[in-house]
């Protein structure tokens, strides 16, 4: 049975037609029976035919969402795309190639290195490879289909056999160190289980079982590289496993647990049979060669891209390019066409990356120009990007500093920056750039360096980014990479300190969910400072290594969180990063040391507290910073008494606030099981709580005191007398008034029931306890909305 033969019957299967019979005509099937859970449907059927979900199947569908970090194919289309299309010239001898061959063929090779110089089209490579094992192998939903399939066209288990063999998955990622979701060992973990997972449903359950447990907690943190390890094994090791092909692009830009990484892919003991293979590609590097260095068995299979297959690619791309040229009207003479083809391959010396660049900067190089420009551009990438760099040197001045300032935040940012957050990172002047297209404009004139795609800024290759942050670039950097961190601290500081303000996206209610908020980020400032809020810590941390001074008590640091902290925690929950404010703050709170520094180091243990207390609250309202968070946060907290000119004067905490942080919750205390009712007195004061502890007790709802209590009931006391309706209000999270959210509860809180008198409301938790606060005037009433 050949190949074509058997993809078209898998193809006839998925369409319903395996048996050969066209889909317009009718099939009976008889002795059908119906069991256990199963859906009944009974008369003539027209058209399609939709099964709800199994009960289970939103619990799977959330797990591949929390799994999912990026979409390889995703990513691997828009490398293409980048890259102007994938063309078989430059990538088909790989297919050819011994190395590869045995790797492919031979049960005992396991591993294949490729490696070479950055430019030497790895990638392409990798795509290509991609492309054809796509053409050669189709997965399948499960070993049962194939099982089915072939009862059905009456096969013997030996074609069955065949026809499994004939299949395999392909799985694979492509790190890119610039972008953070595709730099770690974790995400090209989580990457490659989630490719399996979409070919083949049925393995979702080596996940599954994790999950359940842990929930999206099992793929972050620091143990998610462990546990994901064993999922990977679990999948690999499962018995109804087809050939597995997994590939990944790029190991050298895994910035993060790359060592971790390479450990899984060489252990031999991860997968425990021959039906599983791995493909890697790197620059050669002894880090990566210590792992990957090919053994004497031949498990471990290494190819270094040779010179003569390069150049021959090499030349089949300039080919492609001078064409493309041609097409869009810069050389249409046939003789200019054949002398800037010979240049290029002249000077190309087999990169990829250095033909892709001339032939962009020749596209606005005049037809009479275009041989003795080429002449004069210098083979080589790093000559290539010196004679680009005194290109934008001899701008004039402020547009070649501009240029610089440009280059230099690109360099040092941990990810590329949004069109918005350009000017304000590398400190342009707002008045000269207002608008996103006098970025885009700037940006392009930065030679050759940098990219746009889709509103983001990125070096064109990674060897940009290493001509300027290895020492090569001193035209940009101005002194040592230090010093340059600390210009970029104190330029995010003081991006944020200009532009960081109560209520910056005008949410105006202090119940906006954070569904809302987000809708309202177009139209403020937020985008501009996105990067500053997200990376400024990690900037500082670099810097303090070396100096320490901005740690200072009083210093810049200090002074910005002492005004700014509650408008940072705002913008960082509309952008959903309040887990890693959390990461931000450890972060700042490693650096300090020393008796320069206890002030501002005793306020950020305090801000670490008030975040970790009340940042489920705040990341569900971003405004409830300004109300839950500071009204409910701890009398001597350092966050509360900073900002107390924050706190809504239209409301009041008669109890259950605590003086410190260890004693959140040891107020009105007496009850020893979980309050199950509340009710007021007719004048308001006096509280009456009952409980699952079989008592009720009484309380002076003014100053919190117990009173009474009233005991001899056999079982639980489930209610007591409650008031009248008032403008007050509560459920198990919010306090609202005049049904307005105002106030969210923390979620240790656990409200079992909620009593009210006029503007004051006790709530009875689960602790226990009671809470006591009231409304000491009706809130402002918030403007109307505008529009953005």
């Amino acid at each position: 049975m050949t190949d074509r033969t058997i993809r078209a019957i898998l193809s006839q299967e998925r369409a319903g037609r395996a048996d050969g019979v066209p889909a317009s005509q009718t099939t009976t099937y008889t002795g059908n029976q119906a069991n256990g859970d199963s859906t009944n449907i009974y008369g003539d059927i027209y058209g399609d035919v939709h099964f709800p979900d199994s009960p289970g199947e939103p619990a799977r569908n959330q797990c591949l969402r929390d799994l999912r970090v990026t979409n390889p194919r995703e990513d691997r289309a828009r490398i293409e795309k980048d890259k102007g299309g994938l063309l078989k010239d430059c990538y088909a001898w790989i297919l050819d190639d011994p190395s590869f061959m045995r790797w492919e063929t031979q049960g005992d090779s396991r591993l294949l290195w490729i490696k070479g110089d950055p430019g030497k089209g790895k990638t392409m490579m990798t795509m290509g490879v991609i492309d054809e094992m796509g053409q050669r192998y189709e997965a399948i939903p499960s070993p049962k289909l194939i099982t089915r399939m072939m009862a059905k066209l009456k096969l013997s288990s030996k074609r069955s056999s065949e026809c499994s063999s004939k299949l395999g998955l392909v799985a694979y990622f492509f790190c890119q160190s610039t972008r953070p979701e595709l730099n770690n060992a974790v995400s090209v973990l989580r990457g490659l289980i989630f490719l399996l997972i979409e070919q083949r449903k049925d393995l979702m359950r080596h996940v599954q079982n994790r999950y359940e447990a842990a929930g999206r907690q099992l793929f972050e943190g620091p143990n998610a590289i462990y546990a994901l390890r064993e999922i990977l094994s679990d999948i690999l090791n499962d018995a109804s496993l087809p050939m597995t092909y997994l590939l990944v692009d790029a190991l050298d830009e895994c910035v993060s647990n790359l060592s971790d990484l390479l450990h899984i892919i060489t252990d031999d003991s991860l997968a425990k049979h021959s039906r599983v293979k791995w493909l890697v590609t790197s620059r050669n590097l002894p880090d990566i060669e210590r792992y990957l260095h090919p053994d004497s068995v031949g498990v471990k299979v290494s190819l270094e891209l040779s010179a003569s297959h390069v150049a021959k690619a090499v030349a089949a791309f300039v080919d492609f390019k001078v064409q493309s040229l041609a097409n869009a009207g810069v050389y249409n003479d046939s003789e200019t066409q054949a002398r800037v083809r010979q240049l290029l391959r002249d000077k190309a010396e087999g990169t990829f990356l250095w033909v892709s660049l001339v032939c962009k900067e020749m596209e606005c190089v005049p037809l009479y120009r275009a041989t003795e420009v080429l002449k004069e551009l210098p083979p080589g990438l790093n000559p290539l990007y010196h004679r680009m760099m005194e290109q934008i040197l001899a701008y004039e001045t402020q547009m070649a500093q501009f240029c610089k300032d440009i280059l230099r935040s690109v360099a040092l940012a941990y990810r590329p920056l949004q069109l918005e957050e350009v000017a304000t990172t590398a400190g342009l002047p707002m008045d000269q750039f207002k608008d996103v297209q006098e970025v885009i404009d700037l940006v392009s004139r930065c030679g050759s360096f940098l990219t746009i795609r889709e509103g983001t800024v990125s070096f064109v290759h990674l060897s940009a980014k290493d001509y300027f942050t290895s020492g090569k670039g001193p035209q940009v950097f101005g002194g040592a990479l230090a010093k340059e961190q600390e210009w970029m601290a104190h330029r995010l500081l003081d991006t944020m300190h200009g532009i960081l303000k109560r209520d910056m996206c005008r949410l105006w209610k202090p119940g906006t969910r954070i569904q809302n908020a987000t809708a309202r980020i177009k139209g403020s400032f937020l985008p501009q400072v996105a990067y500053a809020c997200e990376y400024w810590v990690d900037h500082v941390k670099v810097y303090a290594q070396d100096c320490d001074n901005i740690l200072l008590d009083g210093g810049k640091i200090h002074s910005f969180l002492q005004e700014h902290l509650l408008h940072w925690l705002e913008a960082m929950s509309i952008l959903r990063k309040i887990p890693e404010v959390v990461a931000a703050i450890k972060k700042l709170q490693s650096t300090l040391s020393g008796p320069t520094s206890m002030t501002l180091s005793k306020m950020v243990h305090d801000a670490l507290r008030f975040v970790m207390w009340s940042g489920s609250e705040i990341q569900e309202a971003p405004l409830q910073v300004y109300y839950s968070a500071l009204v409910l946060a701890p009398k001597n907290s350092i966050v509360r008494r900073q900002f107390t000119q924050e706190m809504p004067e239209w409301i009041d905490v008669k109890s259950g606030v605590n003086e410190d942080w260890d004693s959140l919750l040891q107020t009105l205390k007496g009850h020893t099981r979980w309050v199950t009712s509340v009710a007021f007195s007719p004048q308001g004061d006096r509280l009456a709580s009952a409980s699952a502890d079989h008592t009720v007790r009484l309380w002076d709802a003014n100053t919190g005191q117990p009173l009474q209590t009233l005991k001899g009931h056999m079982d639980w006391v489930t209610s007591v007398a409650s008031s009248a309706f008032s403008v007050v209000s509560a459920t198990s999270q919010w306090v609202a008034y005049k049904q307005e959210d105002m106030l969210r509860l923390p979620s240790n809180y656990e409200v079992r029931c909620s009593a009210v008198y006029k503007e004051t409301i006790a709530l009875g938790l689960e602790s226990g306890h009671l809470f006591l606060l009231k409304f000491l005037k009706p809130p402002p009433h918030p403007p109307p909305l505008l529009e953005v």
